[in-house]
Parts: C-alpha cells; sequence; structure tokens
C-alpha cells in the first residue's frame, strides 16, 4: 500500500511539473501567461459576446461595441486564461446538451421538488397544445443555460394529465424551480414565466432576475460598513462590488449551490463617490470579488487560475469550505488512483494483473466505504464542532497560499483535458513498471516470465489445494502451492461429497510427513495365531531393555515391514504382522500405535523415540 501510494504522490508531483512546462512553453512562445490581464479594447465584438455570455451577462440592448466593453470591464478584469477557457467552451457547446423528459408526478418531484440545492427550468407542454418555446429555441436556450449549472427538462401532460389539473398547467408554459431560503435543503418555489415575448434572451433575463433576488443586496456605503464589521464571525461571506444593476448570473447560481456554507452579497457602487468606505475596508479598486472569513479578506483574482467564471470560482469555494461530499469524492478519486498502480507494480501474466487489479479495487472501495460511517458518525456529535472550526480554518489559510492556487489550477486544467490526464497516467505507470521489473529481476524469474496459461494452471492449482485443505493453502500465493490431485485424484471427488471447511485444525499438520520413521521388530519371533506370545520374558526384555534403533529410510522400513509379515503368516515373529493378521492381537497393534506416538512425540521435542 505505501509502494503505491509513493508512486501516486510521485505522479502529482509529475503533473505539477508538467503544467508548469506547458506555461513555460507558452510564455515563450507568446510572450504571455494565462494571469496576464487582457485589454478588452483589442477584443472583436464576437469575443466580447463569448465573455459576457460565459458571465451571465445580458447584451440584448447594447448595440455599439462600446457599450459591451464597458459590461464587460464593470464585471471583473479579464485574464488571459479566461479568454480561452471561454473561447474553448463556445467550441465544445456545438453539440445540444441533455435534456430530461419527466415521465409523470412521482418523477418530476423526485428531481424538481425535492432538489433542493439546484435550480430547474422545466418546459411544460399542455394536452393537445404546441409547446410555447420551439424546438429550436429551447435547444438554443439549454445549451445557454446549462453552462450555470441550471438543468433542463420537459414534461408532456399527455403522460400525466391529471398532475397537469392539479397543478394547474392547463397551457404549454416555462416553470423555473429555485430554493426559497438561504438555509441548505430549504423549502423550493416554482414560479412560472409570465412574459410574452419567448425569445432566449429574454427568458434568461427573466431566470436571473429571480435567482439574484435571492442574494443580499447593499446600495449605500453606510450599509457596506455595517456589514462588513458585523454578522457572525464564523460564517464565510463573498463579496461581490460592481458598478451592476444586477450580479452576473454565475455568481447567482453558486449562490445556489452553496446555500447555508457561504452567503453572498451583492454591493452596487454605482454612484459611489470618492469618500465611499472602500479604502476603509481595504478593497483598492472596483469591481472586486472579496471572501471575508474569520482569519481576514482575500481579494479573489489576484493568483493563478482564479478567473471570473462558474468552474474557477467554484472551484476556489469548495477548497475553502468543502462539504463532506466533496472530501468523500476526493478520497474516492485517490484511492481508486492509488489501486489502479497495481496494474502496473504486479509483475508476470497478463491475466494475473487484472485479476490482483479487481481484487484491490475491491477491498480498498470497501475499506473505504467502512471507515467512513464512523467519521459521519463522528461528524455528527455536538462535542466536535470547535475541531471542525479549527480544520476548516487551518484548510483556509492553506488555499489562500500561492501554492494551492497552482494546484486549483492544475486541477482546472486536467479536468478540462481528460486524454492528457489519462496518457500521462498510464505514461506514468509503465515507467513504474518498467522499473519494477528491472529492481525484481533475479529474484522470481518463473513468476516474472509465466505466461496466462502457466499462471492460471498455479491459480487452480491452489484453489484445488485450498478444497482439500482449506488452512494450510489459505496463506500460500498460487505459484507456491502444490496440488494432491497428482497423487490421488478421488481425493476432490471425496471432498465435494463430504465437504468439512469447518473441521480442519487451526494448526497445520503437514509436518508429520516430514518425521523420521523407526521400524521395530521382534528378535526371537515366535507366536500363536491368538496373538499371544511364546516368549513373554524375552518379549518383556524387549520392551524393557531394547536397543535403541536408528531411523531408517522408507525402503528400508518397506523391506522390514514385508519380512514382519511373512514372518507373521508363518506363526507369527513381527509385531507389526502380528497387529495386522492376529485375530486376537489387539495387545500387539496397540503397542506398534503406542511406539510410532511416542516416537512422534520425541520427535517433535528433539529426541529420537524410545521403545
Amino acid at each position: 500500500m505505501w509502494l503505491k501510494l509513493f508512486f501516486l504522490l510521485l505522479y502529482f508531483l509529475v503533473l505539477f511539473v508538467l503544467a508548469r512546462f506547458f506555461e513555460a512553453i507558452v510564455w515563450y512562445e507568446t510572450g504571455i501567461f494565462a494571469t496576464q490581464l487582457v485589454d478588452p479594447v483589442t477584443l472583436s465584438f464576437k469575443k466580447l459576446k463569448t465573455i459576457l455570455e460565459c458571465r451571465g451577462l445580458g447584451y440584448s440592448g447594447l448595440p455599439e461595441k462600446k457599450d459591451v466593453r464597458e459590461l464587460v470591464e464593470k464585471s471583473g478584469d479579464l485574464m488571459k486564461g479566461e479568454l480561452y477557457s471561454a473561447l474553448k467552451n463556445e467550441e465544445e457547446q456545438a453539440e445540444a446538451a441533455s435534456s430530461t423528459t419527466f415521465t409523470g408526478e412521482m418523477h418530476f418531484y423526485e428531481l424538481v421538488e425535492d432538489t433542493k440545492d439546484g435550480i430547474w427550468l422545466v418546459q411544460v407542454i399542455a394536452k393537445d397544445r404546441n409547446p410555447l418555446v420551439s424546438k429550436a429555441n429551447w435547444g438554443k436556450m439549454v445549451k445557454k443555460v446549462s453552462q450555470f449549472g441550471i438543468r433542463t427538462g420537459t414534461f408532456n401532460c399527455s403522460s400525466d394529465s391529471r398532475y397537469c389539473r392539479k397543478r394547474g398547467w392547463l397551457k404549454s408554459t416555462l416553470i423555473m424551480s429555485v430554493p426559497q431560503t438561504n438555509t441548505s435543503k430549504g423549502r423550493v418555489m416554482l414560479k412560472e414565466y409570465e412574459g410574452s415575448r419567448v425569445e432566449t434572451e429574454h427568458i434568461f433575463k427573466w431566470m436571473t432576475a429571480h435567482v439574484a433576488s435571492r442574494i443580499k443586496t447593499i446600495r449605500t456605503p453606510q450599509q457596506l460598513r455595517q456589514e462588513w464589521q458585523g454578522g457572525k464571525r464564523h460564517l464565510l461571506k463573498m463579496f461581490l462590488i460592481a458598478e451592476l444593476v444586477q450580479p452576473p448570473a454565475f455568481f447567482s447560481a453558486l449562490s445556489v449551490k452553496f446555500t447555508g456554507r457561504i452567503e453572498f452579497i451583492f454591493v452596487d457602487a454605482r454612484g459611489w463617490g470618492k469618500e465611499s468606505c472602500m479604502q476603509e475596508i481595504g478593497v483598492p479598486q472596483v469591481p472586486s470579488y472579496v471572501l471575508k472569513s474569520p482569519e481576514g479578506m482575500y481579494r479573489y483574482g489576484n493568483s493563478t487560475g482564479e478567473f471570473i467564471s462558474l468552474h474557477a470560482m467554484d472551484t476556489f469555494l469548495r477548497s475553502v469550505q468543502p462539504e463532506v461530499n466533496d472530501l468523500f469524492v476526493l478520497s474516492l478519486v485517490m484511492v481508486n488512483l492509488m489501486a489502479w498502480m497495481d496494474l502496473f507494480i504486479t509483475q508476470g501474466a497478463t491475466v494475473k494483473r487484472f485479476v490482483v487489479l479487481i481484487s484491490t479495487l475491491g477491498t480498498y472501495n470497501s475499506l473505504l466505504v467502512i471507515s467512513w460511517l464512523p467519521i459521519l458518525g463522528f461528524l455528527q456529535l455536538p462535542y466536535l464542532d470547535s475541531f471542525y472550526e479549527y480544520s476548516l480554518k487551518l484548510l483556509r489559510y492553506a488555499d489562500t497560499t500561492t501554492l494551492a492556487s497552482w494546484v486549483r489550477a492544475d486541477w482546472t486544467f486536467y479536468s478540462s483535458h481528460p486524454a492528457l490526464f489519462i496518457g500521462t497516467y498510464l505514461g506514468h505507470g509503465l515507467l513504474v513498471d518498467y522499473f519494477e521489473k528491472k529492481r525484481r529481476r533475479g529474484s522470481n524469474e518463473e513468476e516474472m516470465n509465466a505466461n496466462n496459461l502457466e499462471w492460471l494452471s498455479s491459480l487452480w492449482d491452489w484453489y484445488s489445494s485450498y478444497l482439500i485443505h482449506p488452512i494450510t493453502s489459505f496463506h500460500n500465493l498460487p505459484h507456491e502451492s502444490d496440488s494432491d490431485w497428482d497423487n490421488d485424484p478421488s481425493l476432490l471427488l471425496e471432498r465435494l461429497a463430504f465437504p468439512d471447511l469447518w473441521l480442519h485444525p487451526l494448526v497445520p499438520t503437514d509436518y508429520i510427513k516430514g518425521l523420521s520413521t523407526w521400524c521395530f521388530r521382534r528378535h526371537n519371533g515366535g507366536g500363536d495365531r491368538d496373538g499371544h506370545s511364546q516368549g513373554g520374558a524375552g518379549e518383556s526384555e524387549v520392551e524393557s531393555q531394547g536397543e535403541r534403533e536408528e531411523p531408517l529410510d522408507d525402503d528400508h522400513c518397506s523391506a522390514e515391514e514385508e519380512e514382519g509379515e511373512g514372518e507373521g503368516e508363518e506363526g507369527g515373529g513381527s509385531l507389526w504382522g502380528r497387529g495386522l493378521q492376529g485375530e486376537g492381537g489387539a495387545g500387539g497393534g496397540r503397542l506398534v500405535l503406542l511406539a510410532c506416538l511416542h516416537a512422534a512425540l520425541y520427535r517433535v521435542r528433539g529426541v529420537p523415540g524410545e521403545l
């Protein structure tokens, strides 16, 4: 596990260095960085409109380029990285975004009314009526609102006319679902579009106006000063100070997403003169995005990757104020990336690699889920509130550093280029495989050079040995186990007919096969068929004063046994033969059994057996 963790951390270091290498290449070719500011005057009218669409500001009443440029400047500074991301997103949105088709009342309730942390736009089509928005305009609307995390759907009353009558949807209309309260998982309110114009811009303006009404708005310097100095000390506040009529759509959408965690406040600074309180609160310029925390003030947009966009600010706010689900998803990604390292660390056949990978994935994910259960229980305890607050404070101190901004920028970059992320992971894995192969060279050549059939055969041998000897075979690897079927194939049938997985001793007994063997025989043979000795005194003398014999090999023992059997048949010299063939030779058989147990006991203790 520690080896996989080391390789995973090494991979993250490679990603960090690779991102800095890409930045150096861009700077060498163009002479600019992603954090370099862009003058909106140098941009075309089309690019300016693209920036406004990504920020969520309407421009339908601004026909001239000058007005559009001023609106871009009033909403925030524009960086090279934001311009590149906006143009890239416009190309990717050429394909129509997905939209949900509701099948009935329960489906609508589960996704719309029961989802209290998102925004929905639903087009209701009355029975035997045409939709309010045409198919072409609806596709444009879906693409426009989906970039702000707003989900869309269509409810056809033909599938559930009773629910439409219950709701009063007798004509085709548009319904928007927005959380009403500022608490997490609050009440959801459905708003119906009542406008006469059904163009995309008018519908979007209606939506942003309703969502922006949830945000607290400040219009005077006195209110700003009071809000800045007062309020709850532990609550995070995100201020947007700008000369705008209403906040951008991305800012309003984030206020819904972080309901209950961060309070969003819009400051309308139109008409404020130089005597305003901006210098007093430490805000150098307008517009500004400022995060106010108990630790101090942080101006968003001064570090790497902090663009004025939904995804960039969402990543920043998740890092400074994460929820439990964010931490679980992060741990899930880390654990699975670490488990996939087994595919390259494991040496040998390809089938073996994938078998080990599947086993590791199942084990790691099971342990992750099991370990999160007590953590969730501890977080519910009221005694851990102070510990939770101190942990968030340390996290905010770390996330407002320059290194943390680089990490967030790299996360955004690689998440938007998944092919590059997967390619670098596979390349890193191949290097790990190469170095592991060189490190293990000479240690186990047979295992490393085994093909798929050989490894499957060894796995089957181990499994068959486990069926017969589960306790002793459990600790052996598949390539180290020996199958007993070659000696006696009937063991499998016996095992399947009489399964006794729970009857084996806990201590392995295979060591008995390696013990030395003594063959004891009488020197003064002779005995009747009843098993009675004709020389009792001599027999006692042998039992009490018999010489200590040396261990014999298997061939010698076999020869002695055959000789003893022959003597027993003729009239019975050998105790072994008499014990097997005598009808009344129970005493001789017991004597042989006691001798064997006596020898085995002393052999285990390191002392040769005596009779």
